[in-house]
């Protein structure tokens, strides 16, 4: 079951989720940026990104190490700035997160909470994908959530921090879960590094 907007609020309160800094305002008032939509809360974009560099390596999941660490050799740190943001191409990929942290604790009873990070329609009309593929944060998740994020659209997109850039939907989860943390926990990277 998704939940309402005021349910994701009431969720916060009850500390079944947590989202640090917790988005505001709360309700819609004249003229003023609302992040909660009717299912779903806003999530914002930090200012640190990282660019992949091509050359004469390959990804090879199934080798033993660290994707993180992989992530880190073959890119390189951008920090986005208002007077310096970042111009996305047409085909280019770079990785971001979200300027939030995200938490589904699992010690406040039933029902558990997850979510999913999905994108704004405002964003994908423009070409910009920013989450593909694996969008569910699952019980138990703690860290700010990694962006994915290309541009198929015809021409440059501009990446600025701050900027509302995907949102986040919460489920229900029924019955009780066996925590498995992703090797992605507590992340404080773009790439996946703690």
């Amino acid at each position: 079951m998704i939940l309402s907007n005021l349910e994701i609020q009431k969720a916060l309160d009850e500390g079944r989720l947590v989202i640090e800094p917790q988005p505001s305002p709360r309700k819609a008032e004249h003229g003023i940026y609302c992040p909660y939509n009717t299912t779903a809360v806003d999530l914002r974009l930090h200012y640190e990104i990282r660019v992949p560099r091509g050359g004469p390596f390959v990804y090879d999941l199934m080798e033993s190490g660290s994707i993180s660490e992989l992530i880190t050799k073959y890119s390189e740190p951008y920090t986005l700035k208002d007077k310096q943001p970042y111009h996305l191409s047409n085909g280019e990929f770079v990785l971001g997160r979200t300027l939030e942290k995200i938490k589904f604790p699992t010690d406040k009873g039933q029902p558990y909470l997850a979510g999913r990070i999905e994108g704004k329609s405002s964003r994908s009309r423009c070409g910009l994908l920013v989450h593909f593929t694996a969008p569910t944060v699952h019980a138990g998740w703690s860290g700010p959530l990694t962006l994915e994020m290309i541009n198929l659209g015809p021409t440059t997109f501009v990446l600025r921090p701050g900027m509302p850039i995907a949102q986040l939907i919460v489920d229900e989860v029924r019955g009780e879960v066996i925590l498995n943390p992703s090797q992605f926990q507590n992340q404080s990277t773009p790439e996946g590094l703690v």
